[in-house]
């Protein structure tokens, strides 16, 4: 029966097990970028590992829960859930509504703020030379002076990045809050029963 015991049971099961997957995958994208030395910056690696890490927990804590249908993780699984939903959420619709002047600005503060490693980095990923103009870069001014600024470079995949964060951060907060309201439905159910009591 479906929204039943054992269908909310699953439910739950295949949610935590899908958030495990991404919790794995989160965790071996970021081992793989700096083994690779595609990124050089270790908090960037060390956020996306402590998220992958996070998101196990709780997967773990949920799945823990709706196999021993344990009152009391399944109370802290929804308790969580519901606020990740809030944050995720907010930060999807921010990520969505962020126009290109306030991109160009985010783009700006981050490259002033970012070391000369991140900065060599982005310049041979993208081909490019300084912020504003080539003579900026003190690693490609003289190689490549007509080089094309990273300013220009940066603009279209920042606006990319926002689109797809915002639109994955959407879809996973919804999946948040599909789990939270099937936890709360099968946290109040009896063992074997089909009804909320």
């Amino acid at each position: 029966m479906c929204g039943g015991f054992k269908f909310s049971k699953n439910a739950l099961i295949a949610l935590n097990i899908l958030y495990i997957l991404v919790g794995f995958i989160l965790i071996g994208v970021a081992t793989y970028g700096k083994a690779a030395n595609l990124v050089t910056s270790l908090p960037i690696i060390g956020g996306i590992v402590a998220c992958g890490i996070f998101l196990l927990v709780i997967a773990i804590m949920g799945l823990i829960g709706a196999v021993k249908h344990h009152q009391v993780l399944l109370f802290f699984y929804m308790v969580v859930l519901f606020i990740l939903f809030v944050v995720q959420f907010a930060i999807a619709c921010a990520c969505l509504a962020v126009n290109s002047e306030t991109q160009k600005k985010l783009a700006e503060v981050g490259w002033d703020n970012a070391d000369n490693a991140t900065r060599d980095d982005v310049e041979k990923a993208f081909h490019c030379c300084g912020f504003r103009n080539a003579t900026e870069s003190a690693t490609c001014s003289t190689n490549c002076p007509t080089c094309p600024t990273c300013e220009d470079q940066l603009e279209t995949m920042i606006n990319y990045g926002f689109r797809v964060s915002g639109g994955i951060g959407l879809f996973f907060s919804f999946t948040e809050l599909l789990g939270f309201s099937v936890a709360y439905r099968f946290r109040h159910m009896a063992a074997g029963m089909n009804e909320v009591q």
